[in-house]
């Protein structure tokens, strides 16, 4: 595996891990939907993947409540 630029792990501490591994499948998922211009599985293959895309938001959102939320609580 190729190591991390400076760009990938600048976000890395702001970006929860499980957030990162959904884009990652969901990045995956894409890539063998569209092997062969739209095979038969593309459709489950694409649906994978946007739902990985939207878990993966689900997780970014709800780090950054947590975090409003424990900085309401220090204040």
């Amino acid at each position: 595996m190729a190591e991390k630029t400076n760009e990938e792990n600048k976000y890395e501490h702001q970006i929860p891990s499980e957030a990162r591994e959904h884009f990652r499948t969901a990045r995956q998922e894409i890539r063998k939907g569209l092997e062969g211009i739209l095979p038969p599985g593309f459709k489950d293959h694409n649906h994978k993947a946007h739902r990985e895309i939207l878990l993966g938001w689900r997780s970014m959102i709800d780090t950054a409540l947590q975090r409003m939320e424990n900085h309401e609580k220090k204040s």
